[in-house]
């Protein structure tokens, strides 16, 4: 793009997002050029639908010399149009090299729907760094073996041309990119891939496809399944599918998302394709001698209801879900099986997706079940887990391929997605160590991550001290989201698929989806059953009991120490599981109190401890952000959501007579130092779930963060306290249990900390000596990635950007103290400012 142009686009943005925007493709290192935004919607196709389409394909075009004039595209008056008038790319001035120097190949049909033209190919200069090798240790699914077709052969056939037309459309506007790379030892041609791709707002507008641009030149046709939208209708978040032409062994290639108003290709096969291609799928459970099994291909066959997630010409995903029957005809009352088959036509392989459930929420005598379980997919077991204890509410999943697997590794733009806000500004400078990711994948082993293990959670959550996995995100999706590492991601997603070990997915037979509170307003699992009459409906809502006798288990839950399993799973690979996994655990935070003590249908959580509210807080907000807009309980969640945060901005944000510290008073936060003290580490874990849901774009949590924002500077820069303690265990905030709260920090001070310790001057060596510290060395175990200085860091950073005052510096007083945690280890709390 010419420089003028792209100055006289850079003129319209914000200078924070026009830097970030700089920032993120620079930091992926692809030839991106800063040019249009924009955004798109989404559509529906059966029950769990999305706007579908891929890119037609063009015949070959050629680019003109650079000092050849190119009519504007009436789409982007900096666009790239293709014509037969016109076949090339923006010209440059004399004093700008020219984007594009050679042949503009052209995109590609999808494999299989008949030959395309194609022009010689060449390289076109990438500004990234090599990319080291992705061991096979990352492929996250196994191949099937047996009497499945052989794979294609490694080899990529020549495209024959064909004199036709050239269509006119444009290409323009790069939005991000990906790393692609073969994890194989042998290449792959015709390779499948589908990723999950969030997107700032305004960056793809809802007219306006994609289409990939690999680093050598070769354009990729692109299917774009819409899931969410921002409110200004650009795309929020998608389903990308693409068939590669073709990757080396350990090849890597980066793959430029380019904009496009070429026509959407809407055309789909049935779920029938599967069964005329020979596909078949089933699950077993052998229970006291009875097999129950259900079958995927059974229940397309007999015209069972089947839902449709991905649809377009290159990818499919249809969702059918059964009871296991036994062989009389007998429905088990527990078990179901859960079946997303995702097919690509154009080379006729599919994903087969396996999930076995013991969720009912209302289905009586529920329990823990023992089985011999069995997968089969095309007559072949390829899972076997004899005697398997299947605890009641609970789900486990396994993932195969029919066919070759497909061994492409997806790496995201880090800093795009950093950049999208759709997660934390997480410090891009920490470095991972090759050790420390080898120390993940040892961990990766055993029961741990076999059904009903927990993977690299704490089985015990309430169990206290410093943790990995708590924070807006576990230490290891941190580690992935910055690295990017395929070992960081297998444990990533590995854990989220174990997310569904613990007894707490309730599903609604009516809907088939995960219960709401919305619907069941006064359902709750403890408390007596009294408590759960529904005035409108006359029905006691209480979950049947579950017995201790047979519902025993070895994982226990809470939402005070609730890991963020699935949010980023889903964000990074589109995959259903991962979206019921965030609202099954979100509703879950809200309906597991009293109906009366949460206000009911609002799901109020004040009540909890306040590092639990905080977590529901964050994955409230995480599930009514992403939920896809055609799902009802998009709805549902911001509903809560917006009921939480309109008690919480009652209470404190347009209170005149609000607590002076900023900091949560009720009587599930002042419980320390007899009952006059709170613990400023559990109010930092509500501040930055808070600022996490601002930055998502909820307004009533920005409102919010006016007020709560001050809690953490205030410690750090009121001068009647010392910064050095700021990140204090317990602050007493009252002199007794019943008086008033102080109305300054003085007194709090004088009711917190000794006395040796107020006499000597703040971060003086003196006061390094009493505590036993460095010189500028914080309380409260600095060095560690989990201390209370860690604990502190999201909130501070949070209250910078949200322009508070004198949280400014309050960020540069903490960035100054001498003793930080190595957060190369575990990052999770290692936020920073924007």
């Amino acid at each position: 793009m010419p420089l003028s142009n792209f100055l006289k686009t850079a003129m319209t943005l914000p200078l924070h997002t026009l830097a970030m925007r700089i920032a993120a493709i620079a930091a992926f290192g692809s030839t991106l050029v800063a040019c249009g935004g924009g955004g798109g919607g989404s559509g529906s196709n059966t029950s769990l639908a999305s706007t579908s389409a891929s890119i037609p394909a063009p015949a070959a075009v050629t680019t003109p010399a650079p000092e050849a004039a190119i009519p504007a595209s009436s789409a982007d008056p900096e666009a790239i149009e293709l014509t037969e008038e016109n076949t090339g790319s923006n010209a440059a001035p004399e004093s700008e090299p020219a984007e594009a120097e050679t042949t503009v190949p052209a995109i590609p049909a999808p494999i299989g729907t008949g030959p395309v033209a194609t022009a010689p190919v060449a390289t076109v200069p990438v500004g990234t760094a090599p990319v080291a090798d992705v061991p096979a240790s990352g492929a996250i699914t196994a191949p099937i073996s047996g009497s499945i077709p052989a794979p294609m052969p490694a080899v990529i056939a020549p495209i024959v041309p064909v004199a036709t037309p050239a269509p006119s459309y444009a290409v323009y506007g790069p939005v991000t990119d990906v790393r692609l790379q073969n994890t194989g030892t042998a290449a792959q041609a015709n390779a499948p891939v589908t990723f999950g791709q969030v997107f700032a707002a305004g960056d793809l507008l809802r007219n306006e496809m994609l289409v990939g641009r690999l680093d050598n030149g070769t354009m990729v046709p692109l299917q774009l399944d819409v899931k969410a939208s921002h409110p200004d209708g650009s795309v929020r978040h998608a389903v990308i599918s693409a068939i590669l032409p073709g990757l080396a062994a350990s090849e890597a290639r980066t793959m430029t998302l380019l904009k496009t108003n070429a026509p959407i290709t809407q055309a789909a096969p049935s779920p029938k394709t599967l069964l005329s291609n020979g596909f078949s799928a089933s699950v077993h459970a052998t229970i006291n001698g009875v097999e129950y099994k259900a079958s995927a291909d059974d229940l397309i066959k007999s015209g069972w209801k089947y839902n449709t997630w991905l649809s377009g010409a290159i990818a499919n995903e249809w969702q059918v879900s059964a009871p296991l029957t036994s062989a009389a005809g007998v429905e088990h009352p527990h078990l179901s099986a859960r079946f997303a088959i995702r097919w690509y036509e154009g080379i006729k392989k599919a994903r087969v997706d396996v999930t076995l459930e013991n969720n009912w929420a209302y289905e009586a005598n529920p329990s823990n079940i023992t089985y011999d379980a069995k997968v089969v997919v095309r007559g072949q077991e390829v899972y076997n887990a004899p005697a398997m204890t299947h605890l009641h509410h609970s789900r486990w999943r396994k993932l195969f391929w029919w066919g070759e697997a497909s061994q492409v590794y997806v790496r995201h733009n880090t800093a795009y997605l950093i950049a999208s806000r759709a997660v934390p500004n997480y410090d891009q400078t920490v470095v991972t160590s090759d050790a420390n990711l080898k120390s993940l994948m040892t961990k990766w082993t055993g029961k741990a991550i076999e059904p009903m293990g927990v993977g690299l959670a704490n089985s015990y959550m309430p169990s206290t001290g410093g943790r990995n996995d708590l924070g807006i995100m576990p230490g290891w999706a941190a580690t992935y989201l910055l690295s990017m590492d395929p070992r960081a991601k297998t444990v990533t997603l590995g854990t989220a698929d174990l997310a569904g070990s613990w007894s707490a997915h309730y599903r609604d037979k009516n809907t088939d989806r995960p219960v709401s509170l919305v619907d069941f307003p006064y359902m709750t699992i403890l408390g007596r059953s009294t408590d759960t009459k529904n005035p409108a409906t006359k029905q006691y809502e209480a979950f049947p009991v579950c017995p201790k006798a047979s519902c025993t288990t070895p994982n226990s839950h809470d939402a005070s120490h609730q890991p963020g399993f699935a949010y980023l799973p889903y964000l990074v690979t589109g995959d259903y599981y991962y979206l019921e996994e965030l609202q099954f655990w979100g509703m879950y935070n809200v309906f597991q109190s009293n109906p009366g003590y949460r206000s009911n249908i609002k799901g109020l959580l004040h009540r909890d401890q306040v590092r639990g509210q905080a977590w529901s807080i964050r994955t409230l907000a995480e599930a009514a952000y992403i939920t896809p807009d055609s799902d009802r309980l998009k709805e549902h969640f911001a509903r809560i959501l917006e009921s939480n945060m309109e008690w919480y901005n009652t209470t404190y944000t347009r209170n005149a007579g609000a607590n002076f510290f900023g900091v949560l008073d009720m009587g599930s936060a002042v419980i320390y130092n007899g009952k006059t003290g709170i613990a400023p580490w559990q109010d930092d874990f509500f501040t930055q779930a808070v600022g996490h849901a601002a930055e998502l774009g909820f307004n009533s949590a920005k409102t919010l963060m006016s007020w709560k924002g001050k809690a953490p500077v205030l410690r750090m820069t009121d001068p009647a306290m010392c910064w050095i303690d700021a990140s204090l265990y317990s602050m007493v905030i009252r002199e007794s249990e019943t008086g008033p709260f102080f109305t300054g920090i003085a007194p709090s001070v004088l009711a917190s900390q000794s006395e040796g310790f107020r006499t000597l001057a703040c971060g003086s060596s003196a006061m390094a000596t009493f505590l036993g510290l460095k010189v500028g060395e914080m309380t409260g175990y600095s060095s560690s990635v989990t201390g209370y200085p860690s604990n502190m860091q999201p909130a501070l950073a949070y209250a910078a950007d949200a322009g508070l005052p004198n949280a400014a510096a309050a960020w540069t007083r903490f960035m100054a103290r001498t003793v930080k945690p190595n957060y190369g280890t575990s990052p999770q709390f290692a936020i920073v400012p924007r």
